[in-house]
């Protein structure tokens, strides 16, 4: 197409694109003017004139100006066309023998540092002790020999503590092997992995950050956990016993939450939600038949925490709640405080307005007072029906006598 003919199919057509971002029509109202008395241009669409105006003929748009050079020599790179190279050739730009000796070592010792980390794992008691376990750490640490590990993860998670704490707990049968993640957080990574019960789930908390220090409010005023010292690892420790009892506490009430089956340290070992290849979905991300039924059983596990447990869960949401064999069972229940915690009415009511919001989502209409009554006021047994609060308690292997 010639120029010519392209210019009129132009005109013909003013709504076209030209460019990018250059819409053309018919101008709307009266131009806008800035402070200084400057007509302010839309945006989106400016008419033929304007736009000749502002960018020239459609011919200086296509072709080049006349007298413009070439932005590219023949006989020279685009550094040189830039003035990059401060008229140096290619020779004189390159780095020194000793330059590049002291990048080496540099690189070099950096790594050394990083690998001074690992530096204990060299003396002989703990060589030892990480040969004993080596095996069942496969899955986090590749296939094969140490070197092959995935550093990121090994890094940030199996410091010293957390190394000496899984052997421990695979001499005691709780973990015979770690094997890939399922979850991770602020707080934690959890691990799929195979022990005694069959499938764990094994959650190691880090110790190498200081977001423990934002949950003291969740552990001050417990008067299960008295004595608090401040330090970070201690606060690690703390929280991770809390969680574990919080688990005993619920699970001894028949409220669907995973089995704890043991703790040590920052590692926390309990039942996995899944099958072989992932973890049981949240319930923020699965859709649900007879909602009606599900809300049922949410109220029912916060009316059972307050009035059998003694508990507030204190960070209830669908982030929380997995979705497993057709049951809503709640987990990281690590910030669930006792009701002798000052702010543990505050809690529940915060954990009420999340459900209220869920609910609403879901095209169920309720209120904070109605759930609030039934929590504090209404059985649990009496929230669900004889069928579903069956299977609940299938689930718990719930027994009335212990």
């Amino acid at each position: 197409m010639s120029i010519s003919s392209l210019k009129a199919k132009l005109l013909q057509d003013k709504t076209c694109w030209v460019g990018r971002g250059s819409r053309l029509s018919e101008p709307r109202g009266n131009p806008k003017r800035n402070r200084k008395g400057r007509t302010k241009r839309s945006k989106g669409r400016q008419n033929w004139d304007d736009f000749v105006v502002e960018h020239g003929d459609i011919e200086d748009i296509i072709q080049p100006r006349k007298g413009r050079k070439s932005k590219r020599n023949n006989n020279s790179t685009d550094l040189e066309d830039a003035g990059g190279m401060d008229g140096k050739t290619w020779e004189e730009l390159a780095l020194s023998e000793k330059e590049l000796e002291r990048l080496d070592r540099q690189q070099f010792d950096s790594m050394e540092k990083a690998s001074g980390k690992w530096a204990w794992m060299k003396e002989q008691r703990y060589k030892s002790m990480f040969e004993e376990i080596e095996h069942g750490l496969q899955g986090v640490l590749g296939t094969g020999s140490y070197d092959w590990v995935d550093r990121r993860v090994f890094d940030q998670v199996f410091d010293r503590l957390t190394l000496m704490s899984i052997y421990k707990l695979m001499k005691s049968g709780a973990i015979d092997t770690v094997e890939w993640p399922i979850a991770r957080g602020k707080e934690a990574h959890v691990f799929r992995g195979e022990g005694d019960s069959g499938a764990i789930a094994v959650k190691i908390f880090h110790t190498g950050n200081a977001v423990f220090k934002n949950l003291l409010k969740y552990i001050e005023g417990d008067p299960r956990f008295s004595g608090l010292k401040r330090k970070h690892r201690d606060l690690v420790t703390i929280w991770v016993r809390k969680e574990h009892r919080n688990l005993l506490r619920m699970r001894r009430v028949g409220l669907a939450v995973p089995e704890p089956f043991g703790v040590l340290n920052n590692v926390l070992v309990m039942e996995y939600l899944g099958n072989e290849t992932s973890p049981s979905p949240r319930l923020r991300d699965v859709i649900i038949e007879n909602k009606q039924v599900v809300f049922d059983q949410l109220v029912y596990f916060l009316a059972g925490c307050w009035q059998n447990a003694g508990l507030v869960h204190a960070d209830f949401s669908p982030y929380n709640i997995l979705w497993h064999d057709g049951i809503p069972l709640v987990i990281d229940v690590g910030q669930a405080v006792a009701l002798a915690h000052p702010h543990s009415q505050e809690f529940l009511v915060r954990d009420i307005e999340r459900l209220v919001t869920w609910a609403k989502a879901n095209g169920i209409e309720t209120s904070v007072a109605e759930i609030l009554y039934d929590v504090l006021n209404t059985p649990p047994e009496e929230l669900l029906s004889a069928d579903v609060l069956e299977k609940i308690h299938n689930f718990t292997r719930y027994n009335e006598e212990e």
